[in-house]
């Protein structure tokens, strides 16, 4: 069970709210042994999601505005400010035993960078991280990936973004991350021949499997 990883890929756009319950089912499975280490990659429906103590003000656009486009907000138990999850935006969830894993909050952070960085690099984009700020960057400073975690008695959830194909305009409802200087970007329109999805999702784990030290599961 202790080095063993379980990747689960939820097909189609998923509703936050699903998603959100699948975590906490797994963190409690996780948590009493009944599960291995698990990582969801996943695309969601249109949603706005701001961290416990993020500020409301974050949301740009009036409620009428997010309704009419058949945007959800949804307050969780992450830290960090307003970020924007839809189609064309792979997310990755890992449910974790850190202590397990022997791995501190900083160790873990730097970990899920890793990933997104090497994502990026295998489709020839040369991302990086900006100090001071979570997350990954393209080498002029667009923001292509974010992080936002939750870390309960040593089990995570919530997780990482990467922008590869997205509706970028989405990004206008709010304050991605808090940073209000700082275009976003997506990996499409940095590569000659954009990769699908699927092609993302293969590579994401196996750079997720390669940064964290994971065997195939059994």
């Amino acid at each position: 069970m202790e080095n063993k990883l379980q990747v689960i890929r939820l097909s189609g756009a998923t509703p936050y709210g699903d998603a959100h319950r699948l975590q906490l089912e797994r963190v409690e499975a996780v948590r009493q042994k009944k599960s291995v280490n698990t990582l969801y990659l996943l695309e969601h429906s249109p949603v706005i999601t701001l961290g416990k103590n993020a500020d409301v003000g974050g949301v740009l656009a009036a409620p009428e505005i997010l309704q009419k486009a058949g945007v959800a907000v949804h307050r969780i138990e992450r830290g960090g400010q307003a970020t924007y999850h839809c189609p064309g935006q792979l997310v990755g969830y890992p449910i974790m035993d850190l202590h397990q894993l022997k791995l501190g909050v900083a160790a873990y952070v730097h970990r899920l960078e890793e990933v997104l960085i090497g994502i990026c690099g295998a489709f020839g984009v040369a991302a990086v991280r900006r100090e001071g700020l979570t997350g990954i960057f393209t080498p002029d400073g667009a923001k292509i990936g974010a992080l936002g975690i939750r870390i309960t008695r040593g089990i995570s959830f919530h997780g990482f973004a990467l922008n590869i194909s997205p509706d970028l305009s989405g990004y206008n409802m709010i304050v991605p991350c808090g940073l209000t200087d700082t275009p976003m970007a997506k990996l499409a329109a940095l590569v000659e021949v954009p990769p699908s999805m699927d092609e993302v999702e293969n590579t994401a784990e196996t750079v997720f499997r390669e940064v964290f030290g994971f065997s195939e599961i059994e």
